[in-house]
This record gives structure tokens, sequence and C-alpha cells, in this order.
């Protein structure tokens, strides 16, 4: 199992839950995050200068089972993508056990 983490753009979070739904990934969490972006300078809207330094984003947590990894991480790539700086990160880390409270299960039979 691999938990994959993913910071995106709030803008593009819709389009991410559905194509995270398309490759039957139906379960995760996510935040409201902020965060500090490499930008040093604010951009100028109709002469007014607003920070960028501090980026809202959208944290996103999946736990999938090896199988659902690389959909996972494909469908997040397509969806979030814009080609401007920003567009994200992604991490992918080893999970040791995932347990379902309700039913006791374990493994990756918990994460169905």
């Amino acid at each position: 199992m691999k938990k994959i983490e993913a910071i995106i753009r709030k803008s593009k979070f819709s389009n991410v839950k559905k194509a995270l739904h398309n490759v039957e990934v139906n379960f995760f969490s996510y935040w409201d995050v902020t965060g500090v972006g490499n930008e040093k300078e604010g951009h100028v809207y109709r002469g007014v200068t607003y920070s960028t330094t501090d980026i809202q984003r959208r944290y996103l947590s999946i736990v999938v089972s090896e199988p659902f990894v690389e959909r996972t991480v494909n469908a997040i790539i397509e969806s979030a993508y814009s080609g401007e700086v920003g567009d994200g990160k992604i991490f992918i880390l080893p999970v040791e056990e995932a347990y379902r409270i309700r039913t006791k299960e374990s493994g990756k039979t918990s994460l169905n």
C-alpha cells in the first residue's frame, strides 16, 4: 500500500476529484492549506500589488493498493496540469498497514 499526497491548485480540485473517481479512487481526504512558493515579488492587477508568497492550495491524502498507484498519479497529473508555475507536487510514501474500524478488516481489503 502507498500513501499519495498531492498539493494542487484549488481551482483544479473539481477536475482532480472527477479524474480520481474515473480511475476508481473513491475515497480520499483533503484540506485547504497555505504554502510558501519560490516567488519573491507580488503581482500587479489593475494597479494593486498582491502578495504571491502565500499560496492557497488544496492538499489531498490518498491511500491506495499497489496496482492503483500509477493510475492515481497519472489522473492527478493530467487533471491538475495547467503548465504554469505552481501546478503542485505529488509525494508517494509507503504505508505499513491499514485497518477499517467498523469491520476490523486489515490490509488492502480495508481500503475498498
